[in-house]
């Protein structure tokens, strides 16, 4: 666990695991967290990766144990991309695999299409592309503001951990997790998101790209079918059984799919 000093006066949290061979140079994996989360969401993943790879976890901007600017920072993909970039800098890393889950995945097709030679691959769970027009994140605003982030989260707690296929404990800690997040950073990151749409800067995006969902998990399993259908090298992998977040709800099977699309590419 360690910080890392960087432009813009912020001071982000990292978690870097090697157990990789000490006399090799492993190739690195970014795991990047989605809204309202932190680093210790892909626990089940490190020690899937961990012997192969170096695996950085980040928390965002604003997240997690992360510095988070102050109000009216000016919210955006690319900020967070930079960010991200910023990072690999710091840690001398000059091309690595990202992962980013839900809207973290966003964050990773924004860095894809601005920081591509710093790509091997990228990688999207459950992750949107298209937010403007969607209702449902000005009603997620306004249900921040009025009753609270953790009100929020337990609302749609059921979309990322199904009731009757996940563990009761596994969902009470996710909800923990998230409600410790700063209602205000929640609140303005909503609001920027309710402006975005990436539809016309996927065909750019040329790194090659695994999108990753639950079969089973209605919109967002049609949604990633037209987010690969979209990318300029992409390809969607459905895992079987899964209604919730992919990411979290299914860790081996995401991990065991994403060794496989390393290796082909």
């Amino acid at each position: 666990m360690a910080y890392a000093e960087l432009p813009e006066n912020l001071q982000v949290f990292y978690e870097d695991d090697d157990f990789t061979d000490p006399w090799k140079k492993p190739e690195a994996i970014i795991l990047q967290h989605g809204n309202s989360k932190n680093t210790r969401l892909w626990y089940k993943w490190v020690p899937l990766l961990a012997a192969d790879y170096r695996v950085i976890r980040v928390d965002a901007r604003g997240f997690g144990r992360s510095s988070v600017p102050p109000a009216g920072y000016g919210w955006s993909l690319e900020g967070f991309a930079r960010d991200i970039r910023n990072l690999m800098d710091y840690l001398d890393i000059e091309k690595a695999h990202l992962v980013g889950e839900t809207v973290g995945g966003t964050f990773a097709l924004q860095f894809a299409h601005d920081f591509p030679n710093r790509l091997h691959t990228v990688t999207a769970c459950s992750s949107p592309y298209s937010f403007r027009g969607e209702q449902r994140y000005l009603d997620f605003y306004n249900l921040v503001k009025e009753k609270g982030v953790e009100a929020w989260v337990r609302q749609t707690s059921t979309s990322r951990l199904p009731e009757g296929t996940t563990d009761a404990g596994h969902r009470e800690w996710y909800v923990q997790q998230m409600a410790r997040t700063n209602q205000r950073v929640v609140m303005e990151s909503l609001a920027y998101l309710a402006t975005v749409d990436l539809t016309g800067t996927l065909p750019e995006i040329k790194v090659p790209a695994l999108v990753l969902v639950g079969a089973d998990a209605g919109e967002s399993t049609v949604r990633a079918r037209k987010m690969a259908s979209l990318l300029g090298n992409g390809r969607v992998v459905e895992v079987l059984g899964v209604s919730g977040f992919v990411q979290h709800e299914a860790p081996e099977q995401c991990v065991k799919v994403w060794r496989e699309f390393v290796q082909n590419v």
